[in-house]
This record gives C-alpha cells, sequence and structure tokens, in this order.
C-alpha cells in the first residue's frame, strides 16, 4: 500500500489526512517501526489510531495511560480468584495423574493491552494514548515491547509475539519524553488543520450542514485560534459548535455577536478563556480584528 493508497484508505473510513501524516503513516508500516504522534490535545491523534484499525479491517487495542500505570493494568495480571480455586478443588479432591499442578500455566493469565496485542492470531492496531502521563519507570519497561515485541513474565518466562501490531503512541507533550523511547519510534507533529482541510472534515462528517455556515464558522474558529487562550478549541470543538448551529436550523453563520456568544460553550473549556470573550470581542473577531486589548484583563481573571 502506498501513499496515497493511505490517503485514500483513511478518507474512505471518515479521517482526512495530509500528505504528510499519510507519509509518516507508509513508513511505519513498511519499516515495521512505532509512530510517536505529538500535538496539542484536540487535533486528532487517537482518532488517526482508529481510522487506520478501520481502514484496514484490524482489531483496535487500547492502553490509555496516567500517572501511577503499572504491569497490571498494562501487560498481564494472573488470575488470583482462579488459582485459589483450582488450590481449594486439589485440596478437596487431589487429582492423582502424571501431570504436575501448575498454578502459573498460561492459562491463569490475564491479558492486559500490551500482551493482547501481541498475541492475537490477526496483526492488530496498538493505541498506547497520552504516553506522556505514564511515568518513567512504564516508559522503560515499554522499550522491551516496542524493541522486540516480547514480554517477560517472572513466572513463565519471555513470551514472544504471535502477530506483530502496527503501533501508535500519542503524547500531548505534558512531560518529555525519553531518548531511548524516541529512538525507537518514528515521529510525526500533529497540528491544527489549515482552513481548507478542516472544512473538508466538518463536511465529511456533518453531510446535513450548509457549505456556507461550515465555511464561514470554521473561519471564525481559526480566527479565535489566534487568541491568547488557555485551552484551543480543537477539531471536536468545531464539530460540537457547528453541529450545534445546524440544530438551531442556521444555514448561514450568525453575525449576531450575543447568539455566537451564547453557543461558544462549545468552544471554551476554561473560567478565563470564558471571561475573554464577550459580544464586542465577538464583534472584533468577525470583523478580522485580534481581541487584544482584554487578554491583560483576562490573564488578571485567571491568577485571581
Amino acid at each position: 500500500m502506498d501513499i496515497r493508497a493511505i490517503t485514500a484508505g483513511l478518507k474512505k473510513v471518515g479521517y482526512i489526512p495530509d500528505e504528510s501524516l499519510s507519509t509518516a503513516l507508509w513508513l511505519s508500516t513498511a519499516l515495521g517501526r512505532p509512530l510517536l504522534l505529538e500535538g496539542d490535545a484536540g487535533v486528532g491523534k487517537t482518532s488517526i489510531a482508529a481510522a487506520l484499525a478501520k481502514m484496514h479491517g484490524r482489531q483496535l487495542i487500547r492502553l490509555q495511560c496516567y500517572e501511577g500505570l503499572d504491569l497490571q493494568q498494562a501487560a498481564y495480571e494472573w488470575n488470583y480468584s482462579r488459582q485459589l480455586l483450582e488450590i481449594r478443588l486439589h485440596e478437596i479432591a487431589p487429582v492423582h495423574d502424571s501431570k504436575e499442578f501448575d498454578l502459573f500455566d498460561r492459562s491463569y493469565l490475564l491479558q492486559r493491552p500490551l500482551l493482547q496485542a501481541i498475541s492475537t492470531e490477526q496483526p492488530s492496531v496498538l493505541l498506547i494514548d497520552e504516553i506522556d502521563r505514564s511515568d518513567e519507570a512504564f516508559e522503560a519497561y515499554l522499550l522491551e515491547v516496542l524493541a522486540d515485541f516480547q514480554i517477560s513474565i517472572p513466572e513463565l518466562g519471555t513470551v514472544r509475539a504471535t502477530s506483530i501490531p502496527q503501533v501508535i503512541l500519542t503524547s500531548n507533550g505534558t512531560r518529555e519524553l525519553s531518548d531511548a523511547l524516541r529512538r525507537r519510534c518514528l515521529y510525526h507533529f500533529v497540528d491544527y488543520p489549515d482552513i481548507a482541510r478542516e472544512i473538508e472534515i466538518v463536511k465529511n462528517n456533518l453531510p446535513g450542514a450548509t457549505t456556507q455556515l461550515i465555511e464561514s464558522a470554521v473561519t471564525f474558529i481559526h480566527k479565535l485560534r489566534n487568541e491568547d487562550l488557555q485551552k484551543i478549541p480543537g477539531i471536536a470543538e468545531t464539530l460540537d459548535w457547528i453541529s450545534a448551529l445546524h440544530q438551531l436550523n442556521r444555514s448561514i453563520f450568525p453575525d449576531d455577536p450575543e447568539l455566537i456568544l451564547k453557543t461558544m460553550s462549545c468552544l471554551l473549556k476554561t473560567k478565563s478563556d470564558h471571561w475573554q470573550m464577550s459580544a464586542k470581542n465577538v464583534t472584533k473577531l468577525l470583523a478580522g480584528e485580534r481581541v487584544g486589548e482584554t487578554k491583560g484583563v483576562a490573564a488578571g481573571l485567571s491568577l485571581a
């Protein structure tokens, strides 16, 4: 599958990529290397993995990272309740046969995402989401999986991959990742889409909305992203807002700042960002002006 085929395949399942992303996905497939996607929250990093799995008809296995994530949640866990039950059964009715009773047989193992991804009969897509939220100890453990696609289990030994998953890692940049992890991955920065691509994304997801409404709303959001916001609206917020305007039976973009302001709860997700916007400031954005004089006030309010 070449780069053009990846672009066409992703579009077919509802994801609109740019050429640089399609190239990175092709390289990841061709070289058999994990792909690290970095970018702000809301730019669609997680959606890329889901679309990739759907395009290839593969299972998507997701590991959501968080502080304190350990092997029991990420890789494997012994089924202690079943082990205890087997012990009791053998105490009540001992079985005398040539087969040795082994509490650490693989049948007692519970597969978590990492082990599951390398144990499936058919290759899957493994999404390691928000790796920057995990701690450095887990990141170090992950290196073995990414380098050799195997997991070391003290009671069993080394479990090697039945199939090799396509691995997508995402990071919002909340902490710096180690050089060792970055060396094992290909890298792609996922930025906010340009106006033309975002319009295409919205049209694909909201076919009932008019072209005039979509184009004007996306243009307004791009102006809003240039403001000094604490949380910049992502693609998901764009879709929510235009969907809300469409549900209000708007076929054209409203020129009423008060109406726009009332619906901006779809876009603005922090107290300071809401304080920064007013009907007057919305009017300035509609006119293509920056909301400069209110930034200091908003910053002061957010520090109060």
